[in-house]
């Protein structure tokens, strides 16, 4: 294994495990859209917190190790092998179905996995410490009491009669099972989260946020089946989709995320690292990829009614719950963004925070609404808001940019004076 540098990248290798992400971000809201009440809405988001945590260990694998190099590819193999096999045991991870192997057994089982595999590896890199050897005991305990924590929620309740209580012993214990991951995981992270590439951990997790995006692309393009009609109404809701998608991917990827990177190369201190690598990037990217997951789930529905012959040109209302999904998503994004403007950076981002509030006191006006109309308010308060953060930058954002553009100019001339040297 070969130890990672402070100017290293994202390789080929990583963006190959991330195509079992897509995977997984298709499948779950293709299962969570055929029925998507509250409680399978709460299922669903645990499964993706949970996904969201082994990601997170893949990022700090490849940042601390080159990950493709040596035998850590093989490792990663397994790894990603074993995530598949959890996204394809998760419609059953909650209740077994039958003519196959236990979902819940196999989803919990396929966690483990990886969660050994990671801190086995990551107990390598630290295995002339002592002191973090001693700590890495501690470490392998967490995934132990979650798996144990979902196996029970897989079996004991679902031998209780069906009702209410069965469903809430549940989705505690997987709630448990998540508190026990993140809150031990903040609690020990000042001691082993360690960053060597600033450059690699932010590029990584804004790739899983472009992934995240690309995930409502693909609702806009096969809805909840193949083949849609192009009517009017579709044309026009994936328009506006397409409209909506375009002002997230802006309000991070034009300044926040090049001034986010800046910040971490900035934090010299370990503590200031720590704070921006845990708390901006693992735990302010999880609510940004749940508010654009939410927003393709809500595409979703909205084309298979629009695209329905029996129901009106401007579609059925929307109603409280998808109003809440559309609506919520994106204010979750945006209240994100805000979050990690304030967090990284200390700024007051106004504009995000008042399109936020917008959405709330619009939400309940456009619930009796038909759907398209509904969307286009929604693409009207998003890119409204978008553009007006943009303007009020007040020349961060030109500064920003100028120095990212610096960067990569310095780095390329770096790199063609190597190649006229060696190749």
């Amino acid at each position: 294994m070969r130890p990672g540098a402070p100017g290293s990248r994202t390789t080929r290798l990583e963006l190959f495990y991330d195509l079992v992400f897509v995977f997984a971000f298709l499948s779950f809201t293709t299962l969570a859209a055929t029925e998507l009440t509250p409680a399978n809405l709460y299922r669903f988001l645990l499964v993706l917190a949970l996904l969201w945590w082994s990601w997170t260990g893949f990022a700090r694998m490849g940042n601390a190790l080159r990950a493709d190099q040596g035998v850590l590819p093989l490792v990663g193999f397994v790894t990603v092998a074993a995530t598949f096999l959890l996204v394809l045991s998760a419609p059953g991870a909650f209740q077994d179905r039958p003519g196959g192997l236990p979902g819940p057994l196999v989803f919990a089982g396929s966690y483990f996995v990886i969660r050994v595999a990671q801190l086995t590896i990551l107990g390598w890199v630290e295995r002339a410490d002592p002191v973090r050897r001693r700590r890495l005991l501690l470490r392998a305990l967490v995934p132990t009491v979650a798996t144990a924590l979902l196996v029970v929620a897989g079996t004991v309740p679902t031998r209780l009669p069906p009702g209410p209580f069965a469903v809430g012993l549940q989705l505690a214990l997987w709630t448990l099972a998540l508190l026990v991951e993140y809150v031990v995981g903040l609690t020990l992270a000042r001691h082993w989260w360690v960053v060597v590439s600033a450059g690699h951990w932010a590029e990584r997790h804004a790739l899983m946020v472009l992934v995240a995006l690309g995930e409502s692309i693909i609702a806009l393009g096969l809805g909840p089946k193949t083949g849609l009609p192009l009517t009017g109404p579709v044309t026009i809701a994936a328009l506006l989709g397409i409209l909506i998608v375009a002002a997230l991917w802006w309000a991070y990827f034009d300044t926040l995320a090049f001034a986010l990177e800046q910040a971490l190369h900035q934090a010299r201190d370990r503590a200031a690292r720590l704070r921006l690598t845990r708390d901006v990037y693992t735990f302010l990217h999880l609510p940004m990829i749940v508010g654009t997951i939410l927003f393709a789930l809500g595409l979703k529905d909205l084309l298979a009614e629009a695209a329905a012959p029996e129901n009106p040109s401007w579609g059925l209302p929307l109603g409280g719950f998808w109003v809440t999904v559309f609506y919520g998503g994106i204010g979750l994004y945006l209240l994100s963004l805000a979050g990690c403007w304030w967090l990284a950076l200390r700024e007051v981002h106004r504009p995000l925070l008042a399109t936020v509030v917008a959405l709330a006191a619009v939400a309940p006006l456009v619930a009796p609404i038909p759907e398209l109309i509904a969307l286009g308010v929604l693409a009207v308060l998003t890119v409204a808001g978008v553009a007006w953060e943009t303007r009020s930058e007040n020349g961060r954002r030109r500064r920003v940019r100028e120095l990212a553009i610096e960067e990569q100019l310095a780095a390329e001339a770096e790199q063609s004076r190597w190649r006229q040297r060696h190749l």
